[in-house]
């Protein structure tokens, strides 16, 4: 029964997933848009922002943002041009995010800390202080942010991304403690190990590079993540998911592997 009443208790809500177009934030879309949470997808490329929303338009209602989430003005501009009946955003899913290179930190890009620092760090914070202040004068809301196994340890040649991830488990933290009075949830998903695009955005289109990541064992699927964000944006109103790790069984850490 109270997993019946959950599944009640999503229809009709109103979600916001940045990063929309692929890996976790495409396959959290394609199953709320099942369980009939209406959609709000968000990213960069217009033609998989389109061809989503035409797939999905078929199950639940969804419109679609055009923005990055690094241009500050465009993220607040593209959030307040939401239609009427979309305006109240139940859920935000803070999804979009990266990681760029792979090197000691003597020999890192620059341009790599950048794009890190920019997407993973200051993005959710726009996309957050354009969506909060509604949720603030309804007291109400959830916000999740997606956080990394990186945002709990360090690893070899990680180090930018690792911070970046560390800064996304402090603010979730520090946006709970803020948000409390107000009535809204907030709480991280951390995934280990998942096999979307983000290998072969962290060498640059080195599929070779990418694939042997996954070499070995059996990795998570954005799938697998989706349906963890599913449970616990159905959780009872007193029940809030602060901080959640999920790995592959074969992930015992950053550096403990079974691996074939």
């Amino acid at each position: 029964m109270d997993k019946e009443q959950n599944k009640n208790s999503s229809t009709n809500r109103i979600a916001l997933i940045t990063g929309a177009t692929s890996g976790i934030g495409k396959a959290t879309a394609i199953l709320f848009a099942v369980e009939g949470i209406h959609l709000i997808l968000c990213g960069r490329r217009q033609d998989r922002l389109e061809a989503l929303q035409k797939e999905l338009a078929k199950q639940t209602k969804v419109t679609t943002l055009n923005f990055d989430v690094r241009d500050k003005d465009n993220v607040f501009e593209a959030i307040a041009s939401l239609p009427s009946e979309f305006a109240n955003i139940d859920i935000l899913i803070n999804n979009a995010g990266n990681a760029h290179g792979l090197d000691p930190i003597h020999e890192g890009s620059t341009d790599d800390w950048d794009a890190m620092l920019d997407i993973n760090v200051k993005g959710l914070l726009y996309v957050s202080k354009a969506v909060i202040p509604g949720m603030i004068e309804r007291k109400s809301g959830h916000i999740i942010n997606i956080g990394s196994t990186a945002g709990k340890e360090v690893y070899l040649k990680g180090n930018v991304y690792c911070a970046s991830k560390h800064a996304v488990d402090a603010l979730t933290t520090g946006m709970r403690m803020d948000l409390n009075p107000y009535g809204i949830k907030v709480g991280a998903v951390n995934p280990g190990a998942v096999e979307t695009e983000f290998s072969n955005v962290r060498f640059k289109g080195d599929g070779e590079k990418a694939d042997a990541v996954y070499n070995g064992f059996k990795p998570l699927v954005a799938e697998d993540v989706a349906e963890t964000l599913y449970f616990v944006v159905t959780r009872p109103p007193h029940v809030n998911i602060a901080d959640l790790i999920i790995t592959p069984t074969a992930q015992a850490s950053a550096t403990v592997w079974n691996k074939s």
